[in-house]
């Protein structure tokens, strides 16, 4: 007999969730005879693409990680000393294992359903707290995208909060020596907002200078040394002049911390504590400040809160700080937070305790004390009287500098090398004493000199520092009960899998949130992050050590440009509203360059994503909005008005396609058009290209620059909230001014400034799109929107009679997601909260809550999804459907029901007395599927307004807890 053979690990079959014979019954659900016929209907013909697209064909998942391998090992894993705010460290087994390679973890979404996010809410109060303990301040955030960034937050909170002498400055002092990449993100943000930035040695400031509204000094200095700032806050305060400072968090372990000194804000980096270096990121920037500024504090805060029936409970706090709410009046667009690496950080210090993080501290500047002493015996010069991990060597020629250069990287050594005559060396948590030997060998063999000045081999049991009294740390940190209690591996992974167990993420249920595209994120495609070479490079290390990561790039850049149709791309932003802002500096400099400075209004549709007019305004622009009709769709007309109003200063326009509604307009070509006959340009937000992807393109619409959010439409997972990726694609004129970087020269003289702290961004998360994409093929991505496309008009087939559909295409079909009209259920007092919380007892994440119109669910379900689950919701969805109708005809209290008591802990359940007008069952188990497989929520419904009533963002104090350590006394 003859058989047909076939990979049995074709990667698409893996990735799509409906088989042909199940996407056969969708169809005939539809209404449709094929899938081709359900595009056909619903993607424009106009925009269509007319060739497939062109790229190397699928690799299996064996055979691309086999490739992949051989790519990752052209880079060449050196000894790193480079420091400039990234440092090797110590991932802790446990928690890579248990959170950084746990899909439990880095596949949840954002914890905008508090109740059933309490795990990574509890985490990241944990980080919350351990930053503000360490750096001496009062209020913390969960987190921003990196050091830069965070500085840059602080500089423009600062100019939002002038007032009195200082309400007209324009002018931010900034020592020059904060680190070279932080500048580069100030110059970035400064200029559009009209910031003019003041760099100079912080010794010699002009703080008498009345246009000078803030200022940013780096702890310990870009070249090691350590600075007692005391002195220069208080006169800058007696110029009602703020100040952040930028600190190095490891060293506050040791130094006293800026709050001490009187800082208003302190900003940098957990990288240190337990997260790879990873070419750049991701990273956990963090941002500290005082308690006057909590109602301005950029980013997410989380706080604590109470539940229905009065128990604890985490919550994002404070939810108007995320200024992109606010759209044009915002002084932000952040709208994220790197979550999955602010949990290992805070992990990190929870499984180390005080104790262990002082060791770490004292063992690194313990190191470098010996490092010192051996050179300075072979008679070099070390210039930093004040240090904790980092040394400033100053040599006598650069032909000595070079001479140590070779010599090192022969050695397998990186230093910092400055000018031409100096040699920066940073300790860190993975160096030891035969480290040390190894780096006096290097300096030894150039200077002709014995390597043996160095004669210990194991450090002294006790460290002499010889800082200055005010710089030596004096007050307790860490002293909650969550840092001094897991610190055998055995209690600290059950802690991790007790939060883990809290949570809802996609390894329990399909997350079904519109504009956020909750795909698969393959284990295959997730597997080289923690390789490593790609793992352990440092961002600053030599090109000829870095060649896998340029293979990488220049692979997957020119994918995306495949992708999108543009003839070039950045892959520097490091999330999307990141890379809107970045798209937009492009466009401002490319408008500049041709002498039309005057080119500044954003025209922005009503129903766009609030970061869009924050980005503009944060790029200097002024935003125009634009109507929506009756169907959701651009109003041409107003459009063409206002284009010709503004012609003489209109910059561009800011457009999602398919639209912010789940359609795809048909005006969009001659939407384009009309921008650009009136000398604009057309930004494209990329949120919703998981349905144009094989089908139609950015640029071949009409767009000229469009970012894509790597953790959406290209699966680098959510991780809670963050990391994300927000690469720009650029057409010919506009990519000369792609974003530099003062480190690593990119891009040509044109490049605008750099946007993220490291050349390209969260370079380690990278490789998972390019999985994807080499595993998927352009025939498997055309068949993952295609199927996108079929899952969402199914769920839309299957529940447009219990629920209305707000738009739909000219043949009723919705592009890859959908809104479902909620607001009717109103006159019988449930609101669309409800269904939310309601869905968390079926065991489901809620779709995106009244957004982008209030009082509706937004769903996608994207192509990972098979039939069944999508009939699990769909029936879930039918399910609480009737549970509302139960309301309308009297049958159930308006009060008093399963919707407005949602979510149903066990808890609550298990009350002996059960006094509620529907059963225990109705409450918990209203499927038969849950009796096997039912998620818990561990908190009732979430009292927010008490929360920030009563605001508490860091861990309860030892003494709060009662004597098991499990209920709070007071939460105030």
């Amino acid at each position: 007999m003859i058989f047909k053979t076939k990979p049995a690990d074709v990667f698409k079959e893996r990735h799509n969730g409906p088989d042909k014979e199940q996407m056969q019954d969708m169809l005939g659900t539809i209404g449709v005879n094929s899938l081709d016929q359900l595009i056909d209907e619903t993607v424009p013909a106009a925009i269509r693409l007319k060739k497939p697209l062109n790229l190397p064909a699928a690799l299996t998942e064996k055979d691309f990680l086999n490739k992949f391998s051989q790519i990752a090992k052209q880079n060449k894993v050196y000894k790193s000393y480079i420091g400039l705010g990234y440092n090797d460290t110590i991932v802790p087994p446990v928690i890579l294992r248990n959170i950084m390679e746990n899909p439990g973890w880095y596949t949840a979404y954002t914890p905008y359903q508090a109740e059933i996010a309490q795990g990574r809410l509890e985490a990241l109060i944990n980080y919350q707290t351990m930053v503000m303990d360490l750096t001496g301040m009062e209020i913390a955030n969960a987190s921003l995208l990196d050091e830069g960034t965070a500085a840059a937050e602080a500089m423009g909170m600062f100019f939002a909060q002038r007032k009195g002498a200082r309400k007209n400055a324009t002018r931010f002092f900034v020592s020059d020596l904060v680190l070279p990449q932080t500048i580069d993100v100030l110059a970035s943000r400064a200029t559009p907002i009209g910031i003019e930035l003041v760099i100079g040695d912080h010794q010699e400031a002009d703080l008498n200078d009345e246009s000078l509204f803030g200022a940013l000094l780096q702890y310990p200095a870009a070249n090691g040394a350590v600075y007692d700032y005391t002195d220069f806050i208080s006169r800058a305060h007696g110029q009602d002049i703020l100040v952040a400072v930028a600190a190095d968090i490891l060293s506050l372990t040791l130094l006293t911390p800026p709050g001490e000194m009187g800082a208003d804000a302190v900003v940098g980096t957990t990288q240190r504590f337990g997260v790879p270096m990873g070419f750049g990121g991701p990273h956990a920037g963090y941002f500290a400040t005082k308690d006057a500024f909590k109602r301005v504090i950029p980013g997410r805060i989380i706080g604590l809160s109470v539940d229905a029936e009065g128990n604890r409970a985490y919550r994002m706090a404070l939810q108007t700080r995320e200024q992109h709410i606010r759209r044009e009046k915002a002084t932000s667009n952040i709208c994220t937070a790197q979550v999955l690496l602010a949990v290992m950080s805070g992990m990190y210090a929870v499984y180390h305790g005080p104790r262990r993080l002082k060791y770490i501290g004292l063992n690194v500047h313990a190191l470098t004390q010996q490092l010192d002493k051996g050179l300075k015996a072979l008679g070099f010069e070390q210039q930093n009287q004040h240090y904790f991990d980092t040394l400033n060597i100053v040599l006598g020629s650069a032909d000595m500098q070079e001479a140590i250069r070779k010599e090192a990287e022969a050695t397998g050594i990186n230093f910092l090398y400055n000018g031409d005559t100096k040699i920066g060396i940073s300790l860190n948590q993975n160096t030891d004493l035969q480290d040390i030997k190894a780096v006096l060998a290097v300096f030894a063999k150039v200077a002709g000199k014995s390597a043996d000045v160095l004669t210990i081999d194991t450090l002294p049991e006790e460290t002499d520092i010889t800082w200055a009294d005010s710089l030596i740390r004096k007050s307790e940190y860490l002293q909650q009960e969550v840092f001094n209690k897991h610190h055998s591996e055995h209690e600290m992974l059950r802690y991790m899998k007790h939060l883990e167990n809290k949570d809802i993420s996609l390894v329990h249920s399909m997350i079904p949130l519109g504009s956020c595209t909750m795909k698969l994120n393959a284990t295959s495609e997730m597997i080289p992050v923690t390789w490593p070479e790609i793992g352990q490079l440092h961002p600053f290390a030599p090109s000829d050590q870095t060649k896998g990561y340029e293979q990488i790039f220049s692979d997957l850049e020119a994918w995306l440009c495949e992708i999108t149709r543009f003839d070039a791309v950045s892959l520097q932003p490091n999330s999307g509203a990141q890379g809107e802002y970045a798209g937009l500096m492009v466009i401002r400099a490319y408008h500049e360059s041709r002498g039309d400075h005057h080119r500044n209004i954003a025209l922005i549709p009503s129903s766009a994503h609030g970061t869009n007019p924050a980005s503009a305004v944060m790029a200097g622009m002024k935003v125009v909005i634009v109507k929506c009709d009756e169907k959701g769709n651009i109003d041409v007309a107003d459009l063409r008005a206002k284009a010709e109003q503004y012609k003489n200063e209109l910059s561009c326009l800011m457009v999602t396609y398919p639209s912010t509604h789940g359609v795809y307009e048909e005006s969009i070509i001659e939407v384009c058009q009309v921008i650009h006959d009136n000398g604009g340009r057309v930004y494209m937000d990329g949120a919703n290209m998981n349905a144009q992807v094989g089908l139609t393109s950015p640029a071949h619409i009409g767009a000229d620059v469009c970012h894509l959010n790597l953790h959406k439409t290209f699966c680098i997972p959510h991780g809670g909230g963050g990391p994300g990726m927000g690469p720009i694609g650029v057409v010919k004129d506009l990519a000369p001014f792609l974003p530099g970087h003062a480190v690593r020269k990119i891009n040509g003289e044109k490049a605008i400034h750099a946007v993220s702290a490291a050349p390209w961004g969260s370079a380690s998360i990278l490789p998972i799109s390019y999985a994807y994409i080499a595993m998927m093929g352009g025939e498997g991505l055309t068949e993952a929107t295609k199927v996108a496309i079929l899952n969402a008009n199914y769920i839309k087939a299957r529940l447009e009679q219990h629920y209305p559909v707000l738009y739909v295409g000219k043949n009723g079909r919705c592009a890859h997601e959908m809104i479902l009209d909620c607001r009717e259920f109103k006159k019988v007092g449930i609101e669309v909260e409800d269904i939310a919380k309601r869905l968390m007892d079926y065991g489901f994440h809620a779709p995106t809550v009244s957004f982008p119109v209030a009082g509706t669910l937004m769903v996608e379900p994207t192509e990972s999804e098979p039939k069944e689950e999508l009939d699990r919701f769909c029936n879930v969805m039918i399910s609480i459907r009737e549970e509302i109708r139960e309301i309308e005809s009297g049958k159930a209290d308006q009060k008093n029901n399963v919707l407005k008591n949602a979510p149903h802990t066990a808890k609550v359940v298990m009350v002996e007395n059960w006094e509620r007008p529907y059963s225990r069952e109705k409450a918990v188990f209203p499927m038969a599927f849950l009796r096997d497989n039912k998620v818990w929520p561990t908190v009732s419904r979430i009292d927010s307004a008490y929360g920030d009533r009563n605001l508490v963002c860091s861990c309860a104090p030892i003494e709060a807890y009662s004597e098991n350590g499990n209920e709070m006394v007071a939460i105030g």
